[in-house]
């Protein structure tokens, strides 16, 4: 009996090892960085409200403003303006990576989180988008930084900073760079490419950028976690 109890919970592990489509449900825990200093523990899950578990996905209610959606409580929802941006391709350039939800829950749990000097988790959306809530355990790094700008000087150099990159006599050291996944608002947001696009351009290794294209509108979607509002901890 000890033996197969034993063996039980060894294939549990093992399971919740291999397999990323078990995260969602055993979450991820993190600790986040706001851009305010505070640090926040956070388990990164699938939020589930008991109320929407009688709520299948249906032809009746999966198209929004019909009848059978007005019935749908509030919390079991997700509404987002669909007629903004820029659709972005699946493939920016040969060599990076595109990347789903799983994917960055894998990333986070087995190479972020534990070595965060040779992975990070960018979003690279402007500081007042990243406050309002963000995929926990982010670094902000708007898309605009990795530009040098004589004003704003001090952002340039954290960004390559946070990346592992060394600047010396304005060219770039990537012997160090960190494996980096860009993020932003969907997959009509413009900001990751640009940032990604950028990067690319100046050298970075391709192997070493990987995209969620997905971005918040996708996480969100399928009620994963978010940081809250930065205005809400301080």
């Amino acid at each position: 009996m000890k033996k197969l109890l034993i063996s039980m919970i060894f294939s549990f592990s093992f399971l919740f090892a291999l397999n990323p489509m078990i995260l969602p449900i055993k979450g991820v825990d993190v600790v986040h960085t706001y851009s305010n200093g505070k640090k926040e523990s956070i388990k990164i899950q699938r939020e589930d409200p008991l109320i929407c578990s009688q709520f299948g996905i249906t032809p009746e209610n999966f198209q929004s403003g019909n009848i059978a959606s007005k019935k749908i409580p509030l919390q079991c929802k997700k509404t987002f303006i669909t007629t903004k941006g820029v659709i972005q391709p699946f493939t920016l350039y040969e060599g990076i990576k595109t990347v789903g939800e799983l994917e960055v829950l894998e990333f986070i749990q087995e190479k972020a989180m534990k070595e965060p000097e040779k992975y990070i988790l960018v979003d690279s959306r402007r500081n007042d988008w990243f406050d309002m809530g963000t995929i926990p355990s982010a670094v902000n790094i708007p898309y605009d930084e990795y530009k040098l700008d004589e004003d704003f000087k001090e952002e340039y150099k954290r960004a390559y900073k946070l990346l592992g990159v060394k600047l010396k006599n304005k060219k770039y050291d990537f012997s160090d760079a960190k494996t980096v996944m860009f993020f932003c608002n969907g997959a009509w947001c413009a900001q990751s490419p640009k940032a990604i696009d950028i990067l690319v351009r100046i050298g970075y290794p391709k192997k070493k950028i990987l995209w969620y294209r997905g971005g918040i509108a996708s996480w969100v979607g399928v009620s994963l976690t978010l940081t809250k509002n930065i205005e809400a901890i301080k």
